[in-house]
C-alpha cells in the first residue's frame, strides 16, 4: 500500500500545489490589474501563468522525485526529462516577463507622446520590437545550450568544440556573410532612425507602409494589400523615399490638360470650393497655376496639402474628379478635343487640294490650316 501511496502523494501533491500557487498568483495579479488601471504590467504578467506553472511543477517534481520510488530503473532518464522541461519553461517564463516589462514601458511612453511626436513613437516601437527579438534569441540559445550540457556526451565534446571554435567561426562568418550584414543593418535601422514601423515609403516604385522589421528582413504592405519582403540591407545601401520622416504632412499635385480658352480664374475659385468641402484637406495651402503649354492644350497644375500620405491621396482624387466634372458641366469648351471635320476639295492654281473648314490656301496652293482646338470660334 505504501508503494502506491508514496508516488501518488509525491506526484499528486506537486501537481495540486502547483495549481494552488498558480491560482493564487493569478488572483493577486488580477486584483493588482483592477487596482492599477494606469499600467498594463499586471495584465501582461498574467500571460506568463502557463510557463510559471510549468516551472513550479517541474521544480517540485525534480526535487521530490527521489522520494516517490517510482520507475527506479529509469530514474536518471526521468530526472533528465524533468531538468529539460525546467530549463525550457524557465526560458519561456523569462521571455514572457521581459516582454511584459518592455511592453509596459513602451505603452507609458507612447501614451504621453502619441499626439505630440508620432514619428518618435514609431521609432521607439521599432527599437522595442528588435530588442525583444534579440532578447528572445539570446534566451533561446542559452536555454538550448543548457539543455545540451545535461547530456554527458555533449559535455565531453565541449573541449574539442572550443578548440575548433576559431576555425568554425571563420567558416561560419564566410558562409553567413549576407545574414550577418542584414543583421547589422537591422540594428542600424533600429537605432539610426532611417525607417520605422508605420512609415510610408516608396521602394522600387511601390508605395506602401512598413508593417514589420526584423533583424534580417523588412515587410512593406502596399496600398492594394500586397506584402513586399525585402532584406534590411537594401535600406542601408540604396536610396528610398520615406514620406513619414520628420513630419507626415505632405503636398500633392494634380494635373489637367485643358484648352487654351479654359477659365483659369474660375478653376482657381472652384478648387478653393472643392477643398473647403473635402475633410481630408488640412487647410494649410492650395494653389492653381498654368505650368506648360502645347500647340493644342495647356497644362494646369493644382497644389494641395494634407496631414499624411493617406489623406493627400484622398484630396488629389477628389480634386481631380470634381474639377473634371465641373468643367464638363459648366465649361465644356475647356476640355481638350480633336477636330474631326470632313475634308473638302478647294480649287487652287495647282489643282484641287483637300482642306478642312477653317483652312485658307497659301499663295503657292498648299492649304494652311488654322488649328482651333475644339469647336469653331462661332460655336463658343
Amino acid at each position: 500500500m505504501e508503494n502506491l501511496l508514496r508516488p501518488l502523494i509525491v506526484v499528486g501533491g506537486s501537481v495540486v500545489l502547483t495549481l494552488v500557487i498558480g491560482w493564487a498568483t493569478d488572483f493577486l495579479l488580477r486584483k493588482a490589474d483592477d487596482r492599477h488601471h494606469d499600467t498594463p504590467l499586471w495584465g501582461l504578467l498574467r500571460r506568463a501563468r502557463i510557463p510559471y506553472q510549468l516551472v513550479l511543477c517541474a521544480a517540485l517534481l525534480r526535487g521530490s522525485y527521489d522520494e516517490a520510488d517510482l520507475l527506479q530503473s529509469n530514474e536518471e532518464a526521468v530526472g533528465r526529462v524533468l531538468t529539460l522541461v525546467l530549463i525550457g519553461s524557465t526560458a519561456w517564463l523569462v521571455i514572457r516577463i521581459a516582454a511584459a516589462i518592455v511592453e509596459t514601458s513602451y505603452s507609458r511612453y507612447a501614451h504621453g507622446r502619441a499626439h505630440r511626436d508620432p514619428a518618435r513613437v514609431r521609432r521607439v516601437r521599432t527599437q522595442v520590437t528588435l530588442i525583444m527579438r534579440v532578447v528572445s534569441a539570446i534566451v533561446g540559445v542559452v536555454a538550448a545550450a543548457s539543455m545540451l550540457l545535461t547530456f554527458p556526451a555533449f559535455r565531453a565534446a565541449g573541449a574539442s568544440l572550443l578548440a575548433s571554435a576559431g576555425i568554425l567561426g571563420i567558416v561560419a562568418g564566410v558562409a553567413a556573410q549576407s545574414t550577418l550584414s542584414n543583421m547589422f543593418a537591422g540594428f542600424q535601422i533600429a537605432f539610426g532612425d532611417m525607417v520605422r514601423i508605420g512609415d510610408t515609403v516608396v521602394v522600387d516604385g511601390e508605395w506602401g507602409t512598413v508593417e514589420e522589421i526584423t533583424l534580417t528582413f523588412l515587410a512593406v504592405r502596399t496600398w492594394d494589400e500586397r506584402r513586399i519582403t525585402m532584406p534590411v540591407s537594401y535600406f542601408t545601401s540604396k536610396p528610398f523615399e520615406n514620406w513619414s520622416r520628420g513630419t507626415p504632412q505632405m503636398t500633392g499635385i494634380v494635373f489637367w490638360h485643358v484648352d487654351h480658352t479654359a477659365p483659369v480664374d474660375a478653376m482657381r475659385e472652384k478648387l478653393r470650393d472643392i477643398l473647403r468641402e473635402c475633410p481630408a484637406w488640412d487647410g494649410r495651402a492650395y494653389d492653381l497655376s498654368v505650368t506648360d503649354t502645347t500647340p493644342n492644350t495647356m497644362q494646369v497644375r493644382a497644389l494641395v496639402t494634407a496631414k499624411d500620405a493617406d489623406d493627400i491621396w484622398t484630396v488629389r482624387v477628389a480634386v481631380r474628379e470634381q474639377m473634371i466634372r465641373w468643367l464638363a458641366d459648366e465649361h465644356p469648351y475647356a476640355l481638350p478635343r480633336v477636330n474631326t471635320a470632313d475634308a473638302v476639295l478647294r480649287p487652287s492654281r495647282n489643282g484641287l487640294h483637300p482642306s478642312r473648314d477653317g483652312e485658307r490656301p497659301s499663295p503657292d496652293g498648299v492649304p494652311v490650316q488654322r488649328r482651333y482646338h475644339g469647336s469653331s470660334r462661332s460655336d463658343r
